[in-house]
């Protein structure tokens, strides 16, 4: 098929955006046919490039919203989607800043006994469940009570669970977590922190790029389907 070829994806894919309501109408020739056209290839050429800016979900919407006439729908879909991203670029300097206090200062133990679990994880505003996934992953290595096998949390634990929530928080994995806290561990330096940190801004510009090359292509779409709709009108 011309059109997945031209687009770089396969026929049935094709198909199921047709489905979705990705593309507008397709209509068919005489013996049956689908009749594809620069139409179809620029719809689904803005909603890949949408999709890799803003999501599968947003861009499926702001195609819908383009088909069913409302652009100003489809315009609010994408202001929603570039508000998110600024709220998620304010919330990673946040959490870098939090994150270098954190780094940068000697452990401090609160008054009285290691904290329990419970303890922890209200503290944390997490649940208890969330620090025996930390430990399992490897995160977390609290001390266990003798008898009963409690565990107990000082100092260095709540810092590194400190610090693991709020790379959680900014949807940090697992993987990029723990050479975080190895390098504190190991060095007392957050240069693996800040590492993490620039990382993730990165991958808010490059968030921002596919957004840009999103908005070019569904402008073409839309000059493309204002003219047809113009020449349309002058043809009545």
């Amino acid at each position: 098929m011309d059109l997945a070829r031209a687009a770089g994806i396969s026929t049935q894919q094709v198909r199921n955006h047709e489905d979705a309501g990705v593309l507008p109408p397709v209509p068919r020739t005489a013996s049956g046919y689908r009749a594809y056209d620069e139409s179809h290839l620029r719809a689904l050429l803005a909603y890949r490039a949408l999709a890799a800016g803003h999501g599968s979900p947003t861009a499926t919407a702001v195609m819908l919203a383009v088909h069913a006439g409302d652009t100003a729908r489809a315009f609010r879909l994408l202001d929603e989607s570039h508000a998110g991203l600024h709220t998620q670029r304010l919330a990673t300097d946040e959490a870098a800043a939090a994150l270098e206090a954190l780094a940068g200062a000697e452990p401090q133990a609160p008054p009285g006994p290691p904290l329990s679990v419970g303890e922890l994880a209200h503290r944390l505003g997490v649940r208890p469940s969330a620090l025996r996934v930390w430990e399992a992953a490897g995160l977390l290595a609290p001390q266990r009570e003798r008898i009963g096998r409690a565990r107990r949390y000082g100092a260095a634990d709540i810092r590194d669970a400190q610090i693991v929530r709020l790379l959680r928080q900014g949807h940090y994995p697992f993987a990029r977590i723990r050479p975080v806290l190895d390098g504190l561990h190991r060095t007392g330096g957050p240069e693996a922190l800040r590492a993490a940190v620039a990382e993730r801004r990165a991958a808010h510009d490059a968030r921002a790029r596919a957004m840009l090359r999103g908005a070019a292509r569904l402008h073409d779409y839309l000059e493309l389907r204002d003219g047809c709709g113009a020449r349309r009108a002058g043809d009545r």
